[in-house]
């Protein structure tokens, strides 16, 4: 198979080398059941010049060292935060660099069920031959558990409550039991196995997870990017990878990123950098949203424009995002296009070309 045909490679085989690199420099003390030290794990996701490793997480250093001490003890760890605040970008680098595998992954949705967390059978196998390991469908919980891995629930709290509490006796015990297999019907977890979960605070309200579930875990809340260096910083470096050899041969001029990053920053806060108040918009004014403007935008002056990335592009591209939740935005957003947008307009050429282009969008 091509890497380069596949949209979205893992965190492993993305930063394969820098694994690899990290591995060969790694001479601290490694827990048991880890690939990997404390100390590389928090090397590959925050970066190490002299070792030519990637920073890949913007924003709070203090909670990536937090949640690698979780994943030391017994404790699982849950991501808190708004949409696209980097949660599950955050648990698949820390999967992949602990063990190797961030794959083993559970899509919280109504619609899980206990086989999602236990197993299942092969119907055809078990009419066959009867329950035995051959015919039994092990989940990525079983498999995290058999071979000492982390594994990943997304959305946890779309989860109905009686699926949650699945994991309560898994995350105590650290044992799974299989009836059918009567006295071989025990699987122990190994060293290495943990769970990381995430939920976002906006689906509190769909599944609240019980008090006991609750305690098994340890809860770090990821925030949006308050820095707009840094996230101006991850913005290009997502965009470029998104693009890969595109990234080339398109004109980025830094101040069209500079001022997408100053819109989500100042719609996401409510203020404006000179002070102004202004309505935050319902919808979700994450940074991977910030990212996916960018991207449909640089996208469209490749194809449809001056192979640049513009304002006028950054204007049409936003009202994707800003009109997705409540009609009211429309309104938040014209007031942001008359007042901030228009002045700036008057001595900026790039807000000129976004104000120009966007002005239509929000009457």
């Amino acid at each position: 198979m091509n890497p380069q045909n596949i949209i979205k490679l893992s965190a492993e085989q993305r930063f394969a080398e820098e694994l690899t690199m990290l591995s060969e420099h790694d001479h601290a003390p490694k827990p048991q059941g880890w690939l990997r030290s404390p100390r590389a794990v928090r090397q590959f996701i925050l970066g190490d010049e002299k070792l030519a490793i990637s920073r890949k997480f913007y924003g709070d250093d203090a909670l990536v060292d937090r949640a690698i001490v979780t994943l030391l003890g017994k404790q699982g760890l849950m991501l808190v935060g708004e949409p696209g605040t980097a949660k599950s970008m955050l648990s698949e680098l820390l999967a992949a660099a602990i063990s190797g595998d961030s794959g083993l992954t559970i899509q919280g949705t109504a619609g899980t069920t206990e086989d999602h967390l236990k197993y299942s059978w092969n119907y055809a196998l078990l009419l066959a031959e009867g329950p035995n390991e051959k015919s039994l469908v092990a989940s990525p919980v079983y498999q995290a558990m058999q071979h000492g891995k982390i594994i990943r629930f997304e959305e946890i709290t779309r989860c109905p409550p009686e699926i949650q509490d699945v994991l309560v006796s898994l995350m105590s015990e650290k044992t799974m039991m299989i009836p059918e297999l009567g006295n071989q019907g025990r699987v122990y977890a190994k060293a290495g196995f943990n769970i990381i979960a995430t939920a976002n605070l906006r689906d509190r309200g769909v599944h609240e997870m019980s008090s006991a579930l609750k305690r098994r875990f340890n809860f770090e809340t990821v925030r949006p990017i308050a820095d707009p260096v840094f996230e101006r910083e991850l913005v290009l470096t997502q965009l470029k990878r998104e693009l890969g050899d595109l990234s080339d041969q398109i004109q980025m001029s830094e101040s069209v990123v500079d001022l997408l990053v100053t819109v989500f920053q100042e719609l996401r806060q409510g203020t404006t950098k000179d002070g102004t108040s202004i309505k935050t918009p319902d919808a979700v004014m994450s940074t991977a949203e910030a990212v996916n403007i960018a991207y449909a935008a640089a996208l469209e002056g490749y194809y449809l424009g001056d192979q640049s990335l513009s304002g006028s592009a950054i204007a049409r591209q936003l009202i994707g995002v800003v009109l997705k939740d409540n009609a009211d935005d429309a309104k938040r957003m014209r007031f942001y296009m008359d007042n901030v947008a228009r002045e700036r307009a008057k001595q900026d050429v790039t807000w000129k070309a976004f104000f120009d282009a966007g002005k239509t969008f929000w009457q």
